[in-house]
């Protein structure tokens, strides 16, 4: 199918009369895959409605913040900015409130700064264009640099600070006809100004903002009758002596087809859809006139036309050129049938190339992502058009909207009643899932197959998710969307293409995605039970980034005037030269006082230390059985670079050491005379030097294997805390069977494979639990306040016990985000 449910979300059952069927409903989804959304709802208590805004991770909806928004009146508009992290909401009195987290916690959100038009309804809003456009080429989706695949459009932000850094800030317009702009200062000050759209103020039913390369902005507005045009206005934003200044001036209109047209001429009353098909593309317009059982969409864009003049003039007008005049008009590009009534439109936010080749290159390879809008109608259904044919793409059925047999069916139908539909509708980053908001509050999540259902060879298919995972780790998005249609069997081929892809790219940009990489492979292994195990592999490995990179960084040159090479640098090159089995005879090379640090920082630094030496421990304690891969661990015994980075590391510890002993790693030892640090960096370089090079790796010989094997009956193998349960919803849907939920009940984890292997690597409950990032313990019944993240489930204490800087250092790696890159969530207290 080329549509499907994947979940539903609702609240819990409150009797029918609660509902204000006249209330717009909006929702808003954020690239981090944050879907904010507003019900209409009315308390039984209350005899108001409050306004609240609902704001859910993908990935734990039924986890759902409802903030009291304090606007007085219907929230009319929600709008995420660029980054995600901020959220927009404004009402029908004119108040604009911006949102931001309270603590980087996806779950807790407060209102910092806003702007308002005192009792002015807003019908349009956005935040300021910053300037970044990306354009995606289907064309050269076979390309081997990200850049060729994925090129930079030249654009200009709304408005630029000193240095032409983009300004925030966000634009409205209101009912009056009046065009607002706030700006928000680095200072954290708020410069607002209102400017009327033209001379003559008339009433704006609707109105869409869009923005042009060059930096200006184009608002669209109709009254809402269908008899009068469209109009447009270019608006400028500008800073003249600390206040902001608008200048509006009037662009081409137009008048819909439909109300020209003699046999639709009074069909179609009402325009109820007025939107710009993409923020940045202020060329292309898509509108829809109603009456009240049926609609008519239409597809509009601005084209520069010549101009004939009379021959009269042609002899006599000076020669400029044998250019002739150019003006702009609209011409309309497509336009539908007679639909069924349109409640809800859903525009693709996917910045695909719409070049000839590009989507020629589409349809030949079936890839649709970023091509199609979705349109919702009253009878439940919702299809998918493409958006410069308005050809129907795909098809839903909503629940109510069964597919009428005959004329009389369809009679039935209309008079049975009110049926649900989406009020409001959002399609994800990369156009592969739907999020609708219905009648009754209930949030529906839609599966959208890239190729619009048709049969794809499984080559084709890993093509498609692919190129959009490369979208992902370039911007820097959440890619939790395309994780809804990676099928188990494809995981390993996915894995194993990304990283083909990745080592294709230039060494720079290998460093900027390295750590984003690993979480991407992460995210993935999780769907499949036979690459479970490696989960645990790849969040160790992020972890050792983020552990080596802090213990170098506090290394410090001892004279000022040092050579280029910082400290951590001449570390890793002395390491990698000096091949030998002996850690003291690596130390002699390195100047030992570039090491010597605070008595207190090495002693913060203890746990960390302690995690390094288990993990070399536990890993060579484990090379004897490593014939089997569903061990954890089992892909760094064969990991050259992570396998240094722990060589590095251990010659660093026994330095600090020296300095001071109680920082070192404790080991249980069976014999007390025995050096366990020398004895584990003997046995790490022998396997380091086995695979050392990438095309180059030799088997551990067997006097290494043995040495390995009689490790427990020397020391004590720790056990290592792999991963945290894994509670978010995506390995739950993968036999496509729709999952039921309601918000604010988590849902039973039980009666799923992948799950229950993974609970082999994950501690029981009732367990003493582990602060993942600091490698505290926090007992059984933690007391403390925790986060956990959204994608990785990784725990940590929400206030930082430490008051050393080093540790501080560390800690500030991921406070915004968990090192995977999920955004954080309170925790509730008894989470045990």
């Amino acid at each position: 199918a080329a549509m499907d449910l994947a979940y539903v979300c609702e609240w819990e059952k409150k009797p029918k009369s609660d509902h204000c069927p006249s209330i717009p409903l909006v929702c808003a989804w954020s690239c981090r895959n944050l879907i904010a959304f507003t019900t209409d709802l009315r308390n039984e208590e209350e005899k108001d409605l409050t306004h609240m805004v609902h704001i859910i991770d993908t990935e734990h909806p039924w986890d759902v913040y409802s903030v009291n928004s304090g606007h007085a009146e219907v929230i009319t508009c929600l709008e995420w900015d660029q980054s995600g992290s901020r959220l927009l909401s404004a009402d029908a009195d004119g108040h604009i409130k911006c949102w931001s987290m309270t603590d980087h916690l996806a779950n807790s959100w407060e209102n910092t700064v806003g702007s308002m038009v005192e009792g002015d309804p807003v019908v349009a809003l956005s935040w300021l264009h910053n300037g970044v456009k990306l354009a995606l080429h289907v064309e050269k989706s076979g390309a081997s640099n990200f850049g060729e695949k994925f090129s930079r459009v030249k654009f200009s932000p709304s408005l630029t600070l000193f240095g032409g850094k983009p300004m925030e800030g966000w634009i409205a317009v209101t009912i009056s006809g009046l065009v607002t702009v706030s700006l928000l200062k680095p200072n954290g000050q708020v410069l607002t100004s209102t400017e009327s759209l033209c001379r003559l103020r008339c009433r704006v039913a609707l109105a869409d903002v869009a923005f042009t390369g060059g930096g200006n902005i184009v608002v669209a507005t109709s009254d809402g009758s269908s008899t009068s045009p469209v109009q447009f206005y270019k608006v400028c934003v500008s800073v003249v002596n600390e206040k902001c200044k608008i200048d509006t001036e009037i662009l081409p209109s137009l008048f819909m087809r439909c109300t020209t047209d003699p046999a639709r001429k009074d069909k179609y009353p009402a325009i109820t859809h007025l939107k710009f098909l993409a923020r940045d593309m202020s060329e292309q317009v898509l509108l829809c006139a109603s009456n009240q059982n049926s609609s008519i969409v239409e597809c509009w864009s601005l084209r520069k036309e010549g101009l004939p003049v009379n021959n009269i003039f042609q002899q006599i007008s000076p020669v400029v050129g044998d250019k002739q005049p150019m003006i702009l008009k609209w011409r309309i590009l497509s336009a539908t049938n007679d639909l069924d009534r349109v409640s809800a439109v859903a525009l693709p936010k996917l910045p695909i190339s719409l070049t000839n080749t590009d989507l020629k290159v589409a349809n030949d390879t079936k890839f649709f992502p970023g091509l199609g809008l979705a349109l919702a109608f009253h009878d439940g259904s919702v299809h998918i058009v493409h958006r410069l044919s308005l050809q129907t793409m795909a098809v839903f059925y909503g629940s109510s909207s069964q597919r009428p047999v005959d004329e009389q069916a369809i009679k039935r139908q209309r008079t049975a009643g009110p049926l649900i539909h989406f009020k409001a509708m959002q399609l994800s980053w990369t156009s592969l899932a739907l999020a609708g908001i219905d009648s009754h509050g209930k949030l529906s999540m839609l599966r959208i197959s890239p190729s619009m259902g048709h049969v794809l060879d499984m080559n084709m298919s890993l093509r498609h998710l692919l190129f959009l995972l490369e979208y992902c780790m370039v911007t820097g998005y959440d890619w939790w969307d395309i994780l809804l249609h990676v099928q188990p069997n494809m995981v390993q081929n996915l894995v194993e293409k990304l990283h083909e892809e990745y080592m294709r790219q230039n060494a720079a940009l290998q460093q900027v995605l390295s750590t984003r990489i690993v979480a991407m492979k992460a995210s993935l292994c999780k769907l499949s039970s036979s690459t479970i195990a490696r989960v645990c592999d790849y969040h160790a490995k992020l972890f050792l980034i983020a552990i080596s990179c802090t213990l170098k960084s506090l290394l410090r040159p001892h004279f000022l005037n040092t050579p280029d090479k910082s400290p951590g640098d001449r570390l890793t090159e002395i390491c990698s030269k000096i091949t030998d089995i002996d850690i003291d005879k690596v130390m002699i090379n390195l100047k030992t006082e570039e090491f010597v640090l605070e008595m207190t920082t090495l002693q913060s630094l203890q746990q960390l230390i302690q995690w390094v030496g288990d993990f070399v421990l536990y890993l060579l304690a484990s090379l004897p059985n490593q014939g089997s891969p569903v061990r954890p661990g089992h892909s760094f015994l064969r990991d050259g670079a992570s396998l240094g980075m722990f060589r590095e590391l251990m010659v660093v510890i026994r330095i600090w050491g020296l300095l001071k002993p109680s920082c070192l790693p404790v080991y249980t030892a069976t014999s007390d005379t025995q050096d366990s640090m020398s004895l584990l960096f003997r046995l790490l370089t022998k396997l380091w030097l086995c695979c050392r090079e990438e095309n180059h790796i030799t088997e551990p010989d067997d006097t290494l294997i043995d040495e390995c094997c009689l490790l427990p009956s020397q020391l004590l193998i720790p056990n290592i805390d792999w991963l945290p349960i894994n509670d978010g919803i995506i390995s739950k849907l993968q036999n496509k069977q729709l999952v039921r939920l309601q918000f604010g009940k988590a849902p039973g984890l039980v009666g799923h494979t992948v799950s229950s292997q993974f609970d082999a690597f994950v501690r029981a409950p009732g367990q003493p639990k582990i602060d993942h990032l600091r490698r505290l313990h926090l007992g059984a019944y933690p007391t403390e306040e925790c986060k956990s993240c959204t994608r990785c489930g990784c725990v940590t204490m929400l206030k930082s016990p430490n008051k050393v800087t080093a540790v501080k250092q560390w800690e500030q790696r991921w406070i915004k985000n968990c090192l995977c890159g999920g955004l954080w969530r309170r925790m509730p207290l008894s989470y045990s």
